[in-house]
């Protein structure tokens, strides 16, 4: 039976890429993007199989009427797919509170705002996979981001206590954390703070560049993860595991190091 999908920020990059081979094997996409003519192709080559809507996830009335028009429109909500979102550049200093609240409204509250939308559907169906598109961001930091990192690892934590609370309905909960792809990430949807003088050296040291991904090479993968009868909690799309790995040994190392002042703080 063909799945319904429901993915957010599906104008370009991952998330045009999935709904575009979610289509090509026969299943059904709600594609939302802040521009819906972005989708004009796809809907030239899937017609009825795909319903662009437009959508800000940051503003929830708008989400809730959203999800509503997806359920109605074919009949379940089965793959829900939290992509929409941005980076903001600028050290922490750098950053002003519209800014940074920008940031955490667009890639936290409005990854919550479909989240909550979508799990009455799902619990009455006794079924549905949420995959939230975090990032390797999502469990490192790099100077420079902040503002992004603090809006993906709030998007972690929270995703890991919801997986625990909606399994018995049978809802699965993924965190995909991508490393660096060629998604026009940078050129297109990045913001920048004012840059500070005395961060010159940071900034020169943080514009480093890395090694690039095809996000076409992410299509198998993510049906691959949205099909198995136990999908993980979290999984990289890309070359992220050995570096976050030594940096998650020098974590335990640090913890083991400091056991004896963490236990005698215990009473």
């Amino acid at each position: 039976m063909a799945k319904a999908w429901f993915i957010t920020g599906s104008s370009r990059g991952f998330g045009f890429e999935w709904a575009d081979t979610a289509l090509e094997r026969g299943d059904h996409v709600v594609a939302t993007a802040r521009d819906v003519t972005m989708l004009t192709s796809l809907v030239e080559r899937y017609g009825d199989a795909v319903l662009p809507v437009r959508l800000d996830v940051t503003d929830r009335v708008a989400v809730h009427a959203a999800v509503r028009q997806a359920h109605a429109r074919f009949g379940s909500l089965d793959i829900v797919v939290n992509n929409a979102g941005y980076g903001h550049f600028g050290m922490v200093e750098e950053l002003d509170e519209a800014e940074l609240r920008a940031q955490m409204e667009t890639n936290f509250f409005g990854a919550v705002w479909v989240t909550q939308a979508v799990l009455p559907l799902m619990r009455l169906q006794r079924s549905g996979r949420i995959l939230q598109v975090t990032s390797e961001g999502g469990v490192r930091a790099f100077p420079g981001i902040g503002a992004y990192h603090a809006s993906k690892w709030a998007l972690e934590g929270l995703s890991e206590s919801l997986a625990q609370e909606v399994t018995a309905f049978g809802i699965h909960i993924t965190n995909v954390e991508p490393g660096p792809y060629a998604t026009d990430w940078l050129a297109r949807g990045a913001q920048h703070s004012e840059p500070h003088p005395e961060y010159a050296e940071a900034h020169a040291a943080a514009a480093q560049e890395f090694e690039v991904g095809d996000p076409r090479a992410t299509r198998d993968a993510i049906l691959r993860i949205v099909d198995a009868e136990k999908p993980p909690l979290r999984i990289f799309l890309g070359k992220s595991f050995t570096d976050v790995a030594g940096l998650y040994q020098e974590r335990l190392n640090t913890w083991r190091q400091w056991q004896p002042v963490s236990l005698a703080a215990f009473g």
